[in-house]
């Protein structure tokens, strides 16, 4: 990493992607996916401070849009009402025209955690908020120096 950089360089999410199964989402406005450590604490003698050991990982995301489709709906009503599970594949990128390089990530096993019936309000516009988890992943394009 540089010890200083060009402003430009930083990117901006306004330059962000994501296709959910293949389909471009033109509407998405915000997108998160970030993996938690699963640690637990290890004990040892002759020592005062906690020791960790990560013990597994698990994958959380959020992807907000503006609503202007009943995508969602269709993908997983009729999954919810037979028992079924509805499973994605996500591809999401950042590809800012002044910074040095792009990010593109996959996002494999991907469920998401609700599905809204409606949600508005008067004087404001819709938006589609959901929350998954997902179970594998893989770096696509990394952005390096």
């Amino acid at each position: 990493m540089a010890e200083a950089f060009n402003s430009q360089q930083v990117m901006s999410g306004t330059q962000g992607e994501v296709w959910i199964n293949d389909k471009y989402m033109a509407q998405v406005t915000a997108f998160k996916a970030e993996v938690n450590l699963t640690k637990e604490e290890v004990n040892q003698v002759k020592k005062m401070a906690k020791q960790y050991k990560v013990t597994g990982w698990e994958g959380k995301g959020n992807v907000k849009m503006n609503h202007m489709s009943s995508f969602f709906l269709n993908l997983m009503a009729e999954n919810i009402k037979n028992a079924h599970q509805t499973v994605c594949t996500i591809v999401a990128k950042l590809d800012d025209p002044d910074a040095i390089g792009s990010e593109r990530v996959v996002i494999r096993d991907a469920t998401f955690d609700k599905m809204t019936l409606m949600d508005w309000e008067a004087k404001k516009l819709a938006q589609d908020d959901y929350d998954f988890t997902f179970t594998d992943f893989d770096l696509l394009d990394t952005a390096d120096e």
